[in-house]
């Protein structure tokens, strides 16, 4: 028993993913078997770079994004990871295991990689998700030399701290923040006021206003931007990046989020990544590592193929399905 036979359970069952499912389809390897492998392992996260590196396709202009999601774990209560939590996917607060993902992104080519991912426990390491963030930045850019520019992250992560960090880096980034934060114009000599209460002219609605954020430095100031997406949402997008005059530029960089939305609905639905009802910690953890794993190898074969990773996922049932409605085990006997 080893992390490649454990993946390729993952990838090649189609709705159970219990250890229980496993054992009753290898011959001579029993549920305990498996479950004394997964708790005595240590899969890492750095088992993702050292098998994405070899499909990424690097560029000088290429974006990280950062974002998490939970794995739910409602149904149950012994979970040792899971902790209660806001879920966006579920739009309240459930119990389940926090995961903070990175990929990259290829703007020239229009793909990306998931590269690092971070467990949000901090009964267990102390860390937020802020730490696992700023970890994951560092090993991209000291660690892992990654060539990228810009840093996309959702209003979570829009701290001071963060921003920056970012910009101590001397990469660009892009992020919301809230309506509620206490903002001044640069040249209003920090008047600070909530950002919802600023007044807009047709001119900085479309060009953008230069702020001051509280409690940052003094020579630290970012081009904000009023976007209105719907009646009853409004974004604020800020950025670094003081030559940035173009709304409708900010727009689309920062719509590149939605990959990281795409990245964690693919693990859910054709790894099961958040289907291991196990107790133990450590199982959790080498489930998640190699959910990430097969999730790569799908992605790799999808691009070469010109696939996506559900259709891959279903094309595994395709002879059994053909073979049945030729040859079908049960015959239906009635008229």
């Amino acid at each position: 028993m080893n992390r490649v036979g454990y993946s390729q359970f993952l990838l090649s069952s189609q709705t159970n993913y219990t250890l229980t499912y496993f054992a009753e389809h290898v011959a001579d390897i029993s549920h305990d078997a498996i479950n004394r492998y997964l708790l005595k392992e240590r899969l890492m996260p750095s088992l993702l770079w050292e098998q994405a590196k070899k499909d990424v396709i690097f560029s000088r202009s290429g974006y990280l994004i950062f974002d998490d999601t939970v794995l739910d774990k409602t149904c149950s209560q012994t979970i040792e990871l899971a902790r209660w939590q806001y879920s966006g996917n579920a739009g309240k607060v459930i119990q389940g295991i926090g995961v903070v993902t990175c990929i990259y992104y290829n703007p020239e080519g229009n793909r990306y990689w998931a590269i690092d991912y971070r467990i949000y426990s901090p009964e267990h390491d102390g860390k937020s998700k802020i730490d696992h963030v700023e970890d994951m930045l560092r090993g991209a850019v000291y660690q892992k030399q990654l060539p990228f520019q810009t840093v996309l992250m959702d209003t979570w992560y829009a701290t001071n701290r963060l921003m920056q960090f970012v910009q101590d880096l001397k990469k660009t980034f892009y992020c919301a923040i809230k309506s509620n934060r206490l903002v001044s114009r640069t040249q209003q000599q920090y008047s600070y006021v909530a950002l919802k209460d600023l007044h807009w002219s047709e001119e900085e609605t479309a060009n953008g206003i230069r702020l001051h954020l509280n409690k940052t430095r003094q020579n630290f100031h970012v081009q904000c931007f009023r976007i209105v997406v719907s009646t009853h949402r409004t974004d604020y997008v800020v950025t670094n990046d003081l030559s940035q005059y173009n709304m409708q530029a900010v727009q689309k960089a920062y719509g590149l989020r939605w990959m990281i939305e795409t990245l964690h609905r693919e693990l859910k639905t054709v790894t099961g990544i958040e289907k291991c009802q196990c107790r133990k910690q450590r199982i959790q953890r080498n489930h998640i590592a190699c959910a990430f794993l097969v999730w790569t190898r799908l992605k790799s074969i999808a691009y070469k193929t010109g696939k996506t990773l559900y259709q891959l996922k279903q094309n595994l049932m395709r002879d059994y399905m053909i073979q049945q409605l030729r040859s079908p085990s049960i015959n239906l006997d009635f008229a």
